[in-house]
Order: C-alpha cells, then structure tokens, then sequence
C-alpha cells in the first residue's frame, strides 16, 4: 500500500512538473514571438500594401489592422437567394426577401453569400490575392467566409468545397487559381474535402477587357463543366470565388453541377458589388 501511495505521489508530481514546464515553454514561445516581431519590425520594416503605415509586427498578412478593420461588411437586410444588400426594398414582412433578380428565378444556385461590399480598400485587397498570389492574405478572407458560414450554419451544410476555376490557360499564365487560396483553407476550417478540379471552366473568357452586361452573361453560358469521372450525385456543393458582381459565373457554375447531378449548390464570396443590374431587373 505504501508502495502504490509512493507511486502515486510520484506521478502526481511529475504530472505537475510536466505541467510547469508546458506552461514555461508557451510562455517562452510567446516571449520569442513578440520579440521576433519587434526585431522584424525594426530591422526589416514593411508597410500596409493599402494605406503604407508601418506594420508593427511580422505578420504574414500584408494588411495593416486598421485597413483590415475599415473593410465594409455586407449589412443584414440582403436578399435570401442571391445575397444582394436590399437597401430601401418595401415589401410585407410575411413575404420572402427577394431581390427583383432572384424574384424572376434568375440563377441557379440555391443561396450566395458575401463578406464585404466590394469597394474601397477592400478592392485592392482582392487585387492582391487575385494578381500577387499572397496566400496568408487568402487564409484570412478564408477565415470571414468561415464566420458567414457560422452565421448561418443550417443553410450552408455542405458535403464539399470547389474554387470557381480559371481556363487552363489562363492559370497556365497566371500560376494559380485564386479562387482556391480561399477555398483550400476554408474547406480545412470546415473540415471538409476541397475537390479543386471536381469543375473546370471549358470556354475562354473573352479578350476584351471590358465586358458589357450582356456580355458578361453570354461569356459564362456554358463555359463550365464537372471533369469527367467526377462524383457530383447528391453532393451539396459549396462554391466560391472572390467576387459577386452580376453572380452570372456562379450561376453557370451552379447549373453545370446540377446538370451532373448536385443535390444543391451554395456560393460564398470574399466581396460582393453593391448593385447588381441585370438587363430584366427594374430599380427598386
């Protein structure tokens, strides 16, 4: 009996010197990070690739808080299909929100949702993921898409995660596809399969650079498709890209994975345009 109380004495020390030590070690480890990120700020100083302040520690994303905060969130009133900001919409409180689009059946997605409202340095923001590659950048929008999903986690369940994609030779040129330095890491955040080549865009974006809405529209119909040898039967598929403008690239997306057998199709986007026209919509 002496024996065993010995015993247990014993590992009920070690047990809290092994807890001492972890508690040292974190601390250490926090201290060394502090103290790298001074030593970085001062020898290496690098500034917000918005607004050019200083930034004060060595973090990975090139934003500064300040311009990272100043990003203008998507407000609560939005349409509950297409996620359009319903800015002065009249309407009975018994009834659907429905933008004039989405009232017309416009697209093909189930539900889209944004972040941010895509202007100011927000804007530049997306330039940076979109032309630069700047990784940490995308884990951070990662992050926010994750909050939206959060906030309405019963609408968003989903089986899966799948960038928009780029033509092969636009990210031949390019290197990468920015839509998935979001989706990669959101779909880790969400523990879920991110399926990056599960949808592949067959038809080239036109070289005008400039496209008017009609366009727009045309230049996406039918310029996706599920990769032969895909499984889509029944998947919920949760798409996303950087940007809702028109949301007729999501809505092309959407209809080539329910063409192939998806049971539902939600989108999510990093910044969303305030105002979205659509050649049968009326002001409201």
């Amino acid at each position: 009996m002496a024996e065993a109380g010995t015993s247990s004495a014993i590992s009920s020390s070690n047990s809290s010197l092994s807890s001492k030590r972890r508690g040292v070690s974190e601390g250490l480890r926090s201290w060394l990070k502090a103290a790298g990120d001074a030593l970085v700020s001062v020898i290496f100083p690098a500034g917000c690739r918005i607004c050019g302040e200083l930034l004060a520690d060595s973090r990975r994303v090139p934003i500064c808080p300040k311009c990272l905060h100043s990003f203008e969130r998507v407000p609560s009133a939005v349409c509950e299909i297409c996620g359009c900001p319903l800015f002065g919409l009249r309407q009975k409180e018994e009834q659907p929100r429905l933008c004039p689009a989405c009232q017309n059946k416009t697209y093909g997605f189930d539900c889209a949702r944004s972040f941010a409202i895509y202007q100011g340095p927000l804007v530049r923001a997306i330039l940076l993921v979109k032309f630069e590659q700047i990784e940490p950048l995308g884990a951070w929008f990662a992050e926010r898409l994750a909050e939206v999903v959060s906030s309405e986690r019963a609408r968003f369940a989903a089986d899966v995660v799948v960038p928009v994609p780029l033509h092969r030779q636009r990210e031949r040129e390019r290197g990468y596809n920015q839509a998935a330095l979001i989706s990669r890491p959101l779909a880790k955040r969400l523990r879920l399969p991110h399926k990056a080549l599960l949808l592949m865009r067959t038809k080239a974006r036109p070289d005008k650079r400039i496209l008017t809405l009609e366009e727009r529209w045309e230049s996406v119909r039918g310029a996706f498709a599920t990769r032969p040898g895909s499984q889509v039967d029944n998947l919920r598929v949760l798409l996303i890209d950087d940007v809702l403008t028109t949301g007729a690239t999501l809505d092309a997306c959407a209809r080539a994975l329910r063409e192939a057998g998806a049971k539902s199709v939600f989108a999510l986007t990093v910044a969303r345009a305030i105002r979205n026209p659509l050649p049968s919509s009326v002001e409201w």
